[in-house]
Order: C-alpha cells, then sequence, then structure tokens
C-alpha cells in the first residue's frame, strides 16, 4: 500500500486529555472497595441531611409567617383584627421546630450509624489492610 495517500494527525496533551474525559464517561467503570465504603457512607447520611434540609425549611417558612404577622400588615390583609398574639404562636411554633431539628438529626444519624457500623468496619478493615 502506497503510504502518500495516507493522513496522520496528533492531538495536542489538552486535547488528549479533554478525550480521555469524554470517553471515560461512557466506559465501563469497574466499582471498587473504596466506592462502595463512599457508597455505604452516603446511605447512612442522607437519610438524615434530606430530613434535616426539609424540617428546617419548613421550620424557618413557620417561623418567618410568625414574624410577618407580626411586623406587617399581612394580618389586617387576611381579616385578622389583632394578629400580635396569632404571629407569635405561630413564631414559636416555628422557633421550636427550628431548635429541635439538630437534635432529630443527630438522632436519626446516630439510627443509621449503629446500623450499617458492622458493614462500614469490616469493610474499611478490608480496604485498609489490602
Amino acid at each position: 500500500m502506497n503510504n502518500e495517500n495516507t493522513f496522520s494527525f496528533t492531538y495536542s496533551a489538552k486535547e488528549n486529555q479533554e478525550v480521555l474525559n469524554i470517553r471515560s464517561q461512557y466506559a465501563e467503570v469497574k466499582q471498587t472497595e473504596l466506592d462502595q465504603l463512599k457508597a455505604l457512607d452516603a446511605k447512612v447520611k442522607r437519610p438524615a441531611n434530606v430530613f434535616a434540609y426539609t424540617y428546617g425549611s419548613i421550620a424557618a417558612i413557620i417561623m418567618g409567617a410568625g414574624m410577618s404577622l407580626v411586623m406587617t400588615e399581612i394580618g389586617a390583609v387576611i381579616g385578622l383584627a389583632n394578629a400580635m398574639v396569632p404571629g407569635i404562636v405561630i413564631g414559636v411554633v416555628g422557633m421550636i421546630m427550628a431548635l429541635s431539628t439538630y437534635p432529630i438529626y443527630k438522632k436519626i444519624l446516630s439510627g443509621r450509624k449503629k446500623k450499617y457500623a458492622a458493614q462500614i468496619l469490616t469493610l474499611s478493615e478490608k480496604i485498609m489492610n489490602g
């Protein structure tokens, strides 16, 4: 075969790295024990985090609604003659909810850690000892 009809092109190092990054997204990845350990750790923490973000956000909204009733004319708009007392009650309920978020989060996380401790310790020991 004649070499005069062939064409050759080489990519720069930056382009090669980009090609490898794209290629790695489509290549089948074998999960390592470290990946399993990270996934197990996330499985322990995720429910507690989801609870804390959701419950804490709802608590902040409730507390803010109470503050709005106390500090603005929203009470009059919705038909309350004196919005001070309901606003304070709603705000305090929201504040209690917000303050209880962290202890509940810790309780959920502690329970999950107890549930998965044996698996995590076994797998981490296996990884550390090779």
